[in-house]
């Protein structure tokens, strides 16, 4: 049944439920992941001025990664009420299957950071379109500001082994690519306010040291035509620079970036109001506006909860166009709390877990960080339900968007930058004997600037998707079923043709080799270190947290 509050049914015969008699009932399949991330919505929005389309569980509160804040899977879509025997209603619509855009790659990030510490991470922090969308997958750019489609797949073996034959089941993989990145010369000057925090769990080794390092970089990559503020918070939150251009007074922003020290209880709250209160009286026309939250998102003092925080600077978002970047940092991190802001704060997230790290997010990756492409960018598959039995979309559960609400421009979609790609894996079950289309993939988004909207859309046939999975010509769509059936098991789930965590790591590292590609590398030393401490066994020490393909 279709609810406003939450995910319309994506599966639909006639229209809305119920809408034409005779139309064939449509039910759930056991065992389907439906994620974002999100990267992910809000609360019950149906009659504010901007409603959130990707709405997770309610009533969590900051610092508490096992708040529902991580919406738990759903299950498979399934054509016919009594199984595979029934014939289908070909007079009824295509399934649809309906997200908002999510470039967030911090839950992979903090996955990673957690294996090298010798844990493995909690599975409501696992969000498997994180997992996949921190690697590259080398989808063709589109030459205007607008998204290119990438529509393919590969047939999913029967279980673990290279010696397994063929299911039923495909991988269908939609990817969106945006326009890479123009040189740091030529991008729109920035607007920057930072909000650090600066509380006792901020103390630890790989925290506030490292903000300060990040920020320093910073100073020295931003150009002079750049402004920056400075707001700290630990029970309280401080203006310790007002905005300030970049010009003349680089030393004066380090000295203020260096004077920061631990202090004490964590107030997220207070110290967003008072960013989003500077950023506002920093304000430039014409130029790149952003609050850039830096934290272990361990809220403890203060309103604690992410919806309820961001629409007291509601405002102040949609007046000025203020968007949120959040930047995790720590061993022990609040995940699910930072990425429910970030994405009510029409940003994302990411992940620093050390020097490196952050030279790639605050240098290397900066105009992705602080520039526009799209906004409320939503994704809305339509299977061709001839040829479709049964399909499962991988992650996703934190950015759902109802079906009828992709072309409502007024229903939050994601905030898309240049040069990012956005990917979703389906599990694609087929029907004997299907030939023809499989799939058509549109992804609408609405111009920063204009707030004009623009479509594109891409397709798969039945031939596309045939090919085997493993060993096949796609090495990119190998890379992205191996992080993604790597987060489905961290997590617990049931993906058709799971390997097991050898294998996955074995994988991971010849497809490191073949692709030249150093954080494929990393990936098969994660999941190496995963099998290990399942086994209970030494896990070996890892490297650095894998990068989206941006720039």
């Amino acid at each position: 049944m279709n609810q406003r509050n939450g995910k319309r049914s994506g599966v639909r015969a006639g229209g809305r439920a119920g809408a034409r008699p005779g139309a064939v009932a449509l039910l759930l399949a056991a065992g389907m992941l439906l994620t974002a991330c999100s990267a992910d919505g809000s609360s019950d929005g149906a009659t504010a001025d901007k409603r959130s389309g990707a709405r997770p569980a309610q009533g969590a509160t900051g610092g508490d990664r096992s708040a529902p804040d991580a919406a738990a899977p759903e299950k498979g879509r399934q054509s016919e009420e009594s199984g595979d025997t029934a014939e289908p209603d070909l007079a009824a619509p295509d399934y649809l299957s309906t997200f908002a855009l999510d470039v967030d790659t911090a839950s992979y990030g903090y996955a990673r950071s957690t294996l090298g510490d010798g844990r493995l991470p909690d599975p409501v922090n696992v969000r498997p379109e994180e997992f996949v969308n921190s690697f590259k997958q080398g989808y063709e750019r589109p030459k205007g500001n607008g998204f290119s489609v990438t529509v393919d797949g590969a047939r999913i073996p029967n279980g673990s082994g290279s010696g397994s034959g063929p299911s039923d089941w495909s991988l269908l993989r939609v990817g969106l690519a945006t326009k890479a990145a123009p040189p740091s010369s030529e991008r729109p000057p920035a607007s920057l306010t930072f909000v650090v925090d600066i509380s006792g769990s901020m103390a630890g080794p790989g925290r506030l040291g490292l903000v300060q390092k990040s920020l320093n970089i910073l100073t020295d990559e931003l150009r002079d035509d750049d402004s920056v503020s400075l707001v700290t918070f630990s029970d309280e939150a401080e203006t310790r620079l007002p905005m300030t251009r970049l010009q003349g007074n680089r030393n004066k922003i380090r000295d203020a970036v260096e004077a920061m020290e631990p202090a004490q209880s964590t107030n997220v709250e207070a110290g967003i109001m008072r960013g989003y209160e500077e950023s506002v009286k920093g304000h430039r026309k014409g130029v790149n506006n952003r609050v850039v939250l830096l934290s272990d998102a361990l809220a403890n003092t203060g309103d604690t909860n992410a919806d309820s925080i961001l629409e007291r600077i509601d405002s102040a978002r949609r007046e000025y166009g203020i968007t949120l970047f959040g930047v995790g940092v720590g061993s022990d991190y609040g995940d699910a709390f930072m990425e429910r802001l970030t994405n009510r704060g029409d940003g994302h997230t990411t992940y620093v877990g050390d020097e490196e790290q952050a030279r790639k997010v605050f240098v290397d990756q900066l105009p992705a960080h602080i520039e526009l492409r799209a906004r409320d960018a939503k994704a809305q598959v339509a299977f061709d339900r001839r040829n479709v039995k049964q399909f499962r979309l991988i992650g996703y559960e934190n950015r759902k968007v109802a079906d009828e609400d992709f072309r409502d421009d007024s229903v939050d979609g994601g905030e898309v930058g240049p040069g990012h790609t956005v990917t979703a894996l389906y599990a694609v079950r087929l029907r004997e004997g299907a030939s023809g289309e499989v799939a058509k993939a549109t992804v609408r988004w609405l111009d920063p600037k204009t707030r004009k909207a623009s479509e594109e859309s891409g397709s798969a046939r039945t031939g596309t998707i045939d090919g085997r999975l493993w060993g096949g010509e796609s090495q990119r769509l190998q890379v992205a079923a191996v992080a993604a059936y790597f987060a489905d098991t961290l997590r617990g789930g049931d993906l058709p043709g799971t390997p097991t965590l050898r294998e996955l790591a074995s994988r991971a590292g010849t497809l490191a080799t073949d692709t030249e590609d150093e954080s494929v590398r990393k990936l098969a030393t994660a999941i190496g270190q995963a099998e290990a401490l399942r086994n209970g066994t030494e896990p070996e020490d890892g490297g650095d947290e894998g990068e989206g393909e941006i720039g």
